[in-house]
């Protein structure tokens, strides 16, 4: 990993921190706040909220969902689902979300070794994540699915 880059799972310690959290309105379509990703995991066991740090700074969260029969966007059950990934603010723009789903792989592998794939759907209006996640290696297959907000892409990512 990158020196002080940690992925982990949320701790309530974390509260505080994703308290503080800062999003763009015009990114709220595109993700949940980390404190909505908290609440869901705490209704949904197969919900795993993340958090990533930089050094002692919490500049990120998104979920990992492992339920095999509850992941829409592939018949694969042995896929995990990353969901609503994001980065603070005041953290954008500076190469940390793409080494965080540089990383992401080998972390999965690790506590999840019975995964083969990862899935993430991106709103086919955010370009820029789309742009990130192509450079971090996620693949388009042309799979698509009709959200809250329009048109998603479903990315996938294999493990090997």
């Amino acid at each position: 990993m990158m020196a002080g880059l940690i992925i982990r799972p949320f701790m309530e310690s974390d509260l505080e921190a994703l308290g503080n959290y800062c999003l763009p309105i015009e990114q709220a379509i595109y993700t949940s706040l980390p404190l909505n990703v908290i609440e869901d995991f705490r209704k949904d066991k197969y919900n795993l909220p993340m958090v990533i740090y930089l050094d002692e700074d919490l500049i990120g969260c998104f979920a990992l969902y492992t339920d095999k029969a509850g992941n829409q966007y592939t018949s694969n059950e042995n896929a995990i689902l990353l969901k609503s990934f994001s980065l603070d603010l005041r953290h954008q723009k500076k190469g940390l979300a793409f080494k965080a789903l540089k990383v992401l792989p080998d972390m999965i592998k690790l506590s999840h070794p019975d995964k083969d794939e990862i899935i993430l759907t991106v709103h086919h209006s955010n370009v820029p994540a789309i742009n990130l996640y192509k450079k971090a290696g996620f693949i388009d297959k042309g799979y698509r699915f009709n959200g809250e907000e329009g048109e998603e892409f479903i990315f996938h990512f294999a493990l090997d």
